[in-house]
């Protein structure tokens, strides 16, 4: 039975570690396209840019939040909770702010009209 259980941790924990990477990718992937797509629409003088660059922004941060959550399954110390548990916050934060900003751009575009 010792055996099997240790073939169980090891598969968790490399499934959990290939799914949080996976997650982080896409979430860097997304930000960085919500970048260059912002990029380009404040060239070409688009009035939503701010408004389509949060919503990218958001959309990649949840992803990577994903990963932290997932992070979490994995961890053994204390102080590897404390860490994880301080970036999930920050995410968090960072998150909740960006989708405030949404919502006043939103508002302001529904104003404006």
């Amino acid at each position: 039975m010792q055996i099997m259980e240790k073939y169980l941790e090891d598969f968790l924990y490399a499934s959990v570690g290939l799914a949080i990477h996976g997650f982080e990718l896409v979430g860097v992937f997304i930000i960085i396209v919500a970048g260059v797509k912002g990029l380009v629409n404040y060239v070409k003088r688009e009035p939503d840019v701010r408004l389509q660059l949060a919503e990218g922004m958001a959309l990649g941060l949840e992803f990577k939040l994903g990963s932290e959550i997932l992070r979490t399954v994995v961890v053994r110390e204390l102080t590897e909770v404390a860490l994880v548990a301080a970036i999930i916050a920050v995410r968090a934060a960072l998150t909740f702010l960006i989708h405030w900003e949404i919502k006043n751009e939103g508002g302001e575009k529904k104003a404006g009209q």
